[in-house]
């Protein structure tokens, strides 16, 4: 029976669903040309295209049921190890444009692909594709979950992957002072005030972390004010300009937590370089609320520890054993 539950993991559905957002934009999803329609994930996360039966959704699923080294993980002690900040060099020029912001039907995706973009880590140089977002967190702060989840995918042009994860928590206290919701029309930035701009909010943010260890981040309520705009999958639309260096000032204040681990969507590859930031970002809860109506729930569960059993494995096992229990 144990071999029977395994082999149905591993076979192809009938459909092969379009590739997870975690490899959007990277050599696991090319788009074929500028101006391609946004792809909208035939995978899920309830029910019979979720997480526990993503292999059995295309034959190159298969490490979702069998990789021993999968994310999303608990970050507890002896899972990882840390990397100093200022041993990684970040470098995300601000987009006074915006970006293209997309909804694939299982997240919101920032397009960064020929942004220039950039981190280097241990000497080789990774090229920043795109980020998006899980609600709630996929990873875990020593088993607590936290309200969001950014996702920063890079890659090398010998297409290793690496993935910056951002803990988003909420400001409960006053909103930010970002421009409302309501305005959906974006005007053109004024050119010549914008250094002063960001460097006036990349001070302002190294303040608020000074004082409460959390940082509102300026440049993900921007980025929320045109949210709404792409609630349905498949649409897109261009985002206000962005401060990306507040990210990346941000980012610098705190450590990572690097392990060598998977995506957390289909095809659920290993061998990527996970860097889960120290520092958390928060938004209003007027901005968290606008993500979390569009997005819905889209976090896989929390793997096994690392080198451990696949989850999904260890549950056909079980089901296997339970049945003639059952039948006796």
């Amino acid at each position: 029976m144990l071999s029977s539950i395994l082999e149905l993991l591993l076979v192809a559905a009938s459909v092969t669903p379009a590739l997870g957002f975690c490899g959007s934009h990277t050599h696991l999803q090319r788009r074929a040309e500028e101006g391609e329609a946004v792809p909208i994930s035939t995978f899920g996360y309830i029910g019979d295209i979720g997480p526990h039966n993503w292999a059995a959704l295309d034959a190159a699923n298969s490490a979702c049921a069998t990789g021993t080294r999968q994310s999303p993980i608990n970050m507890v002690e002896g899972q990882f190890q840390i990397v100093a900040g200022t041993d990684v060099t970040l470098t995300i020029p601000d987009q006074t444009e915006g970006i293209e912001f997309e909804n694939l039907g299982t997240t919101v995706e920032g397009v960064m692909e020929g942004s220039g973009a950039t981190m280097v880590l241990n000497g080789e140089e990774y090229e920043l594709m795109q980020f998006h977002f899980h609600h709630p967190s996929e990873h875990l702060d020593n088993g607590t979950s936290i309200a969001m989840e950014m996702h920063m995918v890079f890659q090398t042009a010998e297409e290793q992957l690496a993935v910056i994860g951002v803990y988003v928590d909420l400001d409960t206290g006053v909103a930010s002072a970002a421009a409302p919701a309501a305005k959906r029309r974006h005007p053109q930035p004024d050119h010549s005030l914008w250094k002063k701009q960001a460097e006036a909010v990349s001070q302002m943010q190294i303040t608020a972390a000074a004082d409460n260890g959390a940082v509102t981040s300026t440049m993900l309520e921007t980025l929320f004010q045109s949210v709404e705009e792409i609630a349905t999958p498949g649409t897109k639309v261009t985002t206000q300009p962005l401060i990306m260096s507040e990210l990346v000032e941000t980012l610098k204040l705190g450590n990572f937590e690097a392990y060598s681990g998977s995506l957390t969507t289909p095809p659920c590859s290993e061998g990527v370089n996970w860097m889960v930031a120290t520092q958390r970002v928060q938004i209003s809860t007027a901005s968290f609320e606008r993500v979390r109506n569009v997005v819905k729930f889209n976090s896989r569960f929390t793997q096994n520890a690392l080198g451990s059993p696949n989850v999904v494995s260890l549950s056909a096992g079980a089901a296997a054993v339970a049945e003639p229990v059952a039948a006796a």
